[in-house]
């Protein structure tokens, strides 16, 4: 019973790290377009700031990961969120001195955060016993929700905080965001045996982890389900403002796109558990057909807000189908290599998506740019085909 305790407090402490780190993003998310719009001298540099995020954490992936395996997950879960604090700050300064260099390296600082943040689901499936693990994926995951409940309201408060220096308050609101974060990972104590400190090089070569089957299929679905929510939820707030909506309007958007994307984490772990992964995965590619489907419908508020939410649960099922999926491709001392090698090329796409989001609603329109999602949720939808197939055979 101790030990079940220990393990269950330690979920709670990456849930609720995860429930700060996610507001950060969030606020990102939210404003980062909007403020560089407002310094940019052309549409298409207006989601720099979002995409230096995800640049931040493309690059920083792999020495995050390498690290944490010299040194344990709290020291570099602590050294991430340091590098939030100092994100928001600078970020806070490129408002006030109309820099969109000194914006943009704001958020790269932030996308270090992100960087190590990403780690927490898995931080929270090695210290899970067989029978909870994907439920503790789930939990850590549903850190979100309470990032969809306040992080579009900081945005919102923040944004005209200081009079002329419109968002420079929100920046500053994710420098408290993740001072507070500090506080909590400080309890971090992950158990020397499940603590395993490694080299990069330990295990099979990363071709022979990466190639399995199992593993592609998990990297192409994270990398769907990253992708096309992070261009859809980039490109949103300037579709509506293109439109001529509020930014009251676009922060509960996002507000509810986020709880899309967190709330159903509650019940996901046991959804897995009883359909299979597979299976799961699949549904979000549905759902994420139907968030076409309605993008199309129109771009009054009604639309944009279902739109979102369905994109959200369907990020939800596969990008956790994913994960899941793939923490059976690899044994303890290849972690370091095979989580990095997922997350950095998912935040590579990550980046691309959010630069391009900007561009892409300028020259395209927000509705050919979701037309031309299709042929990628059809393509990731036949790799699960192929994997069931491969998989029955063996059977």
């Amino acid at each position: 019973m101790r030990i079940q305790n220990a393990m269950h407090r330690q979920v709670l402490i990456l849930a609720s790290s995860q429930a700060l780190f996610q507001t950060v993003s969030v606020i990102v998310m939210t404003i980062g377009g909007l403020a560089g719009a407002n310094i940019a001298n052309t549409p298409m540099l207006a989601t720099l700031p979002i995409a230096s995020m995800f640049l931040g954490t493309a690059i920083m992936m792999f020495p995050a990961s390498i690290w944490m395996a010299r040194v344990g997950r709290r020291n570099g879960f602590l050294c991430g969120a340091l590098f939030g604090v100092s994100g928001g700050i600078i970020a806070a300064i490129g408002v006030f001195y109309n820099s969109l260099f000194l914006l943009a390296s704001g958020t790269f600082c932030i996308g270090i955060y992100q960087s190590f943040a990403q780690f927490y689901r898995f931080a929270a499936s090695e210290v899970a016993d067989d029978a909870f693990r994907s439920r503790a994926i789930s939990f850590v995951m549903a850190g979100g929700v309470v990032a969809a409940l306040i992080g579009p309201t900081l945005a919102h408060f923040g944004g005209p905080l200081f009079i002329h220096l419109e968002y420079a308050g929100s920046f500053l609101m994710i420098a408290i965001v993740s001072l507070l974060a500090i506080g909590i990972l400080s309890g971090l104590n992950i158990p020397n045996k499940l603590e395993v400190k490694t080299s990069f090089s330990a295990g099979r070569p990363w071709h022979q982890i990466v190639f399995q089957p199992a593993y592609l299929v998990a990297l192409f679905g994270s990398v769907t389900g990253y992708g096309i929510m992070i261009l859809g939820m980039t490109a949103t707030p300037i579709a509506m403002r293109h439109v001529h909506h509020e930014l009251g309007s676009i922060a509960t958007v996002i507000q509810l796109h986020v709880l899309g994307m967190f709330l159903p984490s509650f019940f996901t772990g046991n959804l897995i558990s009883r359909f299979g992964t597979l299976k799961i995965m699949f549904a979000g590619l549905l759902l994420f057909a139907c968030y076409i489907t309605s993008a199309l419908s129109g771009t009054h508020f009604f639309s944009f807000a279902v739109s979102l939410i369905i994109l959200g649960v369907g990020w939800n099922f596969l990008f956790i189908g994913s994960t899941a999926l793939l923490t059976g491709t690899y044994t303890v001392v290849e972690k370091a290599k095979a989580q990095a090698i997922n997350d950095m090329t998912v935040f590579i796409i990550g980046l691309a998506c959010s630069f391009s989001a900007g561009a892409l609603v300028d020259i395209f329109g927000w509705y050919t740019m979701n037309i031309a999602l299709v042929p990628w949720v059809m393509l990731s939808a036949l790799s699960l085909l192929w994997l069931h197939k491969k998989t029955a055979k063996k059977t």
